[in-house]
C-alpha cells in the first residue's frame, strides 16, 4: 500500500491500537479520533454520542476506519448496557459516515466495524457473506451498525463491513479472559462444546483490515475469520495442548446462563462463519489454525 493518511476511530481498543501500530510502522500517517480536544495534527476531536466530528481533521484522508464501540463482553447485558452497545456503534457510525460524505474530496474507502454476530446461531451450517441475518440482539445490532454507514455509501465511497469473529489475543476480548483460566488449569469446554467458534488471530485481523483498505474490488460485508471454524470443544482442547495444562473442567450451560444472563446465548450459540470473500480476493492467513493463533497471542 502506498503511503496514505488514514483515520481510525476506536484507536485505543484491542484491534484499533494494533492496526495503528502496524500502519505507523510502515510509514503511513495515522489520525486517531479522540473524545477530548485534539493535541496535535494526528488527532481529530469527535463525540459519537452527540454525532459530532471535526471534519477538518479528515481532510486529505485516503481511508477512514471505524472500530469504535463499547465492549460486548464487558458487562452483563442489562437494558441500559444494551443501549450503550447500540449507541456507541450506531451513533458513531452515522456521525463518521455523514462527515465522510460532507467532505469535498471524500476518502476512497470507509471501513466499518461489524461482527459475525450478524448471522446469529448457525448451528452446524457453514455460512458466508451471502447468508441472511440471524435472530437475537447481536444480529439486530450488527444490522443497524452496518445500515448506519449509508451516508458514506450514498456519497459513492467504497464501503466495507468487517464482520470480525473472536479475536485470539492476550490484551483484550474473550481470549484475555480465557488465557488466565487455562494457565491455571481451570479451562474446559463451555456447555456441550459442540457450538462452533469462528476465530481469527490478532495478527491476521490487522492484516485483513489493511487488505480491505487496499483492495479496490472489496465492498459490502467481508467476514474476518480463520478459514476453518472449530467447535468450542476442539478449541479448548487446543488451548490445553499449547499451554500444557489440562482442559477438563467444563462449564455447565446453566452456570453460564446464571453468570452471563442473555449474553450466555451467544457464548453457547454456534457461529460457523467462513471468510469466502477474503479468500477469493487473495488474502493469505499467517495463523490459520487455532494452535498457531494461540501461540502467536502468547
Amino acid at each position: 500500500m502506498e503511503r496514505s493518511r488514514i483515520a481510525v476511530a476506536g484507536a485505543s481498543g484491542l484491534i484499533g491500537s494494533a492496526l495503528v501500530r502496524s500502519l505507523a510502522a510502515d510509514g503511513h500517517e495515522v489520525v486517531r479520533l479522540v473524545r477530548r480536544a485534539a493535541r496535535g495534527e494526528d488527532e481529530v476531536r469527535w463525540d459519537p454520542e452527540r454525532q459530532y466530528v471535526d471534519t477538518a481533521g479528515l481532510v486529505g484522508c485516503d481511508a477512514v476506519v471505524n472500530l469504535a464501540g463499547a465492549g460486548v463482553g464487558d458487562h452483563r447485558w442489562t437494558e441500559e448496557y444494551k443501549r450503550t452497545l447500540r449507541d456507541s456503534r450506531v451513533l458513531g457510525t452515522v456521525a463518521l459516515a455523514e462527515a465522510v460524505a460532507a467532505l469535498d474530496t471524500p476518502p476512497r474507502v470507509f471501513v466499518g466495524g461489524s461482527a459475525t454476530g450478524f448471522y446469529g446461531d448457525t448451528g452446524d451450517r457453514a455460512v458466508d457473506e451471502d447468508a441472511p441475518p440471524g435472530d437475537g440482539f447481536l444480529a439486530r445490532l450488527c444490522g443497524e451498525w452496518e445500515e448506519a454507514a449509508a451516508p458514506a455509501q450514498e456519497a459513492g465511497v467504497r464501503t466495507v463491513f468487517a464482520r470480525t469473529g473472536l479475536v485470539v489475543a492476550r490484551g483484550g476480548g474473550a481470549w484475555a479472559r480465557l488465557f488466565p483460566l487455562f494457565k491455571a488449569g481451570l479451562g474446559g469446554r463451555m456447555g456441550d462444546g459442540r457450538q462452533y467458534w469462528s476465530f481469527i488471530a490478532l495478527h491476521d485481523e490487522v492484516a485483513a483490515l489493511r487488505h480491505l483498505i487496499d483492495t479496490e474490488t472489496l465492498h459490502g460485508p467481508v467476514n474476518l475469520t480463520a478459514p476453518q471454524p472449530l467447535t468450542n470443544r476442539e478449541i479448548t482442547a487446543a488451548m490445553g495442548r499449547v499451554l500444557h495444562r489440562p482442559a477438563l473442567l467444563p462449564v455447565p450451560a446453566a452456570a453460564l446462563r446464571a453468570a452471563l444472563g442473555e449474553m450466555a446465548g451467544d457464548v453457547l450459540g454456534s457461529a460457523r462463519v467462513v471468510p469466502a470473500r477474503l479468500l477469493e480476493s487473495g488474502f493469505s492467513f499467517a495463523f490459520p489454525g487455532i494452535e498457531d493463533a494461540v501461540r502467536a497471542a502468547l
